[in-house]
């Protein structure tokens, strides 16, 4: 195992415990501060489309959008639920 693999491991407790501090922080700011807890949940976005080998600077909105208007099924579903919940949400996430 190379030095970065270990490294990688090392983060492992660190990367275990983040999810749990960032929703009781979402939790929290929903309350005290809505525009962080909107932050937050974008976070949480990008790093599901990371982990779906999507871009990470990329919501799984837009990258919805771009496989729809691609004529990719799960872009036209996806955006389709997301877009019954906000209207051209899709649109909108990517921009235009």
């Amino acid at each position: 195992m190379t030095g970065s693999r270990l490294a990688l491991l090392a983060l492992l407790p660190v990367l275990a415990l983040a999810p749990l501090v960032a929703l009781a922080r979402y939790l929290w700011s929903i309350l005290a501060n809505p525009g962080k807890a909107w932050r937050i949940a974008v976070g949480f976005d990008q790093l599901v489309n990371v982990a779906a080998n999507g871009h990470e600077d990329e919501t799984i909105s837009s990258r919805a959008a771009r496989a729809r208007d691609g004529g990719r099924r799960w872009g036209c579903l996806l955006c389709r639920l997301l877009d019954a919940l906000d209207p051209g949400h899709c649109d909108k996430s990517r921009g235009t």
